[in-house]
This record gives structure tokens, sequence and C-alpha cells, in this order.
């Protein structure tokens, strides 16, 4: 068993990749362990959680990459006014519920506390499946932002 203290700095993206299929729950924590799809062993003792697609080990013939399992979420369309996002951003938030803003939708889990909050406010939705990462958001076509671990409540 290999064991991994944090992401490889400079990975070669020129190696083959092989996946270590993650839950988010899972991802989140810093001590673990996980088998990749090759079934090499790995032991996880984090400073900080890794992201999806982190590279978290590299050898001479391949490198070894995150992939965060897609989850069951619930979708909002952004075809709405700003004022629109912004209440439901708050709305979630109020509750202390998680949230990913991308380009074109809003992203929540699919928990029966959002389900309800979306009936309540008439928002509309629906169920999918997506890599949720929770403080994520975008802004238009600007590159996602991550409001990372020192935005905390």
């Amino acid at each position: 068993m290999q064991l991994v203290s944090g992401p490889v700095a400079a990975p070669d993206v020129a190696l083959p990749e092989i996946a270590l299929n993650v839950a988010r729950q899972q991802l989140a924590k810093r001590l673990w362990r996980g088998t990749a799809a090759d079934g090499a062993e790995f032991g996880f003792e984090l400073a900080a959680p890794l992201k999806h697609s982190d590279v978290f080990f590299q050898s001479t013939t391949a490198r070894y990459v995150i992939r965060q399992q897609p989850e069951a979420v619930l979708e909002v369309s952004l075809a709405i006014a700003p004022s629109a996002a912004a209440g439901i951003g708050w709305a979630v938030g109020n509750l202390h519920l998680e949230l990913q803003s991308e380009a074109t939708r809003l992203l929540a889990p699919d928990e029966p506390a959002v389900r309800q909050l979306f009936d309540r406010l008439q928002v509309p939705y629906q169920a999918t499946t997506a890599i949720f990462r929770p403080g994520r958001f975008a802004r238009g076509t600007i590159a996602p932002h991550d409001l990372g671990p020192s935005h905390q409540h």
C-alpha cells in the first residue's frame, strides 16, 4: 500500500490515467483508504482533502487520479432573473444546506429538505446526477471559484 500525503505537484499528463473512484463524503475526509481501478491500494493521510481530478500518485507508467462519483442532485435552471437566483441561494444557505453554481444551473443534493424548500418557494427543479462540489461557484463565463475550507460557519 502506498501512503499519500497530498496531490502530486507536477503530474505528467502524458502518462495514462488510472482512476480511484470516491464518493463525495469519503473525499471530504483526510484519513482514509482506497483502491484504484487497477487494484493498487492507497492510504491517505492528508493535510487538506483531495478534489475531483487531483493526481495523488504517479509511477513511471501511470498517474493515479481522483474521480468523484456522481450523485443524486436537484438542478435549478439559471434561465431566471438574477434576483431569483440570489434568493434561492440565500434560502438554501440560510438552512445550512449545500449549493453549487454553474454557468447555467444551480445544484443541491437531492434531499427531502431541499425538495421541501424548492416546493415551498415554487422553484422549478429536476432530479439528475452530477459530480457535486458544494461551495463551487461559477460567475457567467468566468471560471468556477471555490470558497475553500476557510469559509466555515
